[in-house]
């Protein structure tokens, strides 16, 4: 058997040293201000319980990329995609002319705790998009949805297929039933009305140690031992601090649309088997004919390639497109070396349809 060498004295030197950059970090995060997220101005055009739809004004508006309704998964803050001005999708959809409807579901209590999934698509979000519709003075509006998201703007689409001009879908769950899909594969053990029925709402959490187990080394030990080299200065910790503020800033989930989503979606794969039902109606993903620009991550550890790719052929639209991007679930949104070109991949596609259309 062989055995393991250690230099004692340079594991000394080692410890010593991981220790004075620990005190350096220290010393760095005392006289650091409060990380702010989410800085972007913006106005509240409308509001119905703890829902929120806030609009964005480009400072050049582009008549010809008209504005974009943005549909957030309900676990998380939407600030994702405006974490710091320094990495901002939001900003970047401004900077080209695009104004923007963001939908914030807001943080749901006790209250909540029946609300399902036919209340958060077919009341919330059918009442966000007809405010945006009506405040851009367009018969229909343009409309992206984000992981969750995208699956809730999938299902709206095609139950409301009238109100919506083109449709985005961003790293969004279709096949819940693909071979290297891990979260999927944990919910389908998942006693849902156990859950609901011993919690009410489901913790945000309890979620957030969900998603952390499905990558422990990345996610856990590795992060915490590479502490000294991300808080080494300023412009590091504050991109650091920014991120743990919003993974941690997790919303508990309304225990009726919990249990709703993890039975249809990730447990009985209802959306890609055509037999999901939104309260009474049907979804039939063959209903939806908008032009659809569907975007996905190569290396997405939380929504896999395969289920998001898993949407062509399934709608009735004479556009649609996918885009690979090579980045992560998160990458997507606050990469520097990834976020122009999914700007750009957004902002060519409206304009190209626009063409087409002529």
């Amino acid at each position: 058997m062989s055995r393991i060498k250690l230099d004692s004295k340079q594991l000394k030197q080692e410890i010593i040293s991981f220790n004075q950059q620990l005190l350096e970090s220290y010393k760095l995060l005392k006289r650091m201000p409060p990380v702010e997220t989410g800085q972007t101005p913006f106005e509240t055009i409308f509001q119905l319980d703890k829902v929120r739809l806030n609009y964005y004004q480009p400072e050049i508006v582009q008549p010809e990329l008209p504005p974009i309704v943005i549909c957030y998964a309900l676990v998380n803050r939407p600030y994702m995609i405006d974490l710091t001005p320094e990495r901002s999708m939001l900003q970047k959809l401004l900077q080209r002319g695009i104004g923007v409807y963001l939908i914030d579901w807001g943080y749901p209590d006790a209250s909540d705790r029946f609300l399902d999934l036919d209340d958060y698509i077919n009341h919330y979000l059918d009442q966000c998009i007809d405010a945006a519709t009506r405040h851009a003075g367009q018969e229909r509006i343009n409309l992206m949805g984000i992981c969750q998201g995208g699956t809730f703007s999938l299902c709206y689409t095609a139950l409301h297929p009238q109100k919506i001009a083109r449709l985005i879908t961003l790293v969004t769950p279709v096949n819940f039933d693909t071979e290297d899909f891990t979260l999927s594969k944990l919910a389908r053990h998942v006693d849902a009305d156990l859950a609901v029925a011993t919690y009410g709402n489901i913790p945000g959490t309890l979620l957030n140690e969900t998603y952390n187990s499905l990558m422990p080394m990345r996610l856990g030990l590795q992060k915490n031992l590479d502490l000294p080299i991300t808080l080494s200065d300023e412009a590091s910790a504050r991109a650091f601090l920014s991120m743990e503020k919003w993974i941690y800033d997790s919303p508990d989930q309304a225990g009726a649309a919990f249990s709703e989503f993890i039975k249809n979606f990730f447990q009985q794969n209802k959306l890609i088997k055509n037999t999901l039902k939104i309260g009474n109606q049907s979804v039939d993903l063959g209903h939806i004919t908008q032009p659809l620009l569907n975007i996905y991550a190569s290396h997405d550890h939380l929504v896999p390639p395969s289920s998001s790719k898993a949407l062509k052929g399934m709608t009735s639209s004479q556009l649609y497109r996918e885009k690979e991007i090579k980045t992560g679930h998160i990458g997507l949104f606050v990469s520097s070396r990834t976020g122009s070109q999914l700007i750009d991949s957004i902002a060519n596609w409206l304009q190209s349809d626009l063409d087409n259309n002529a």
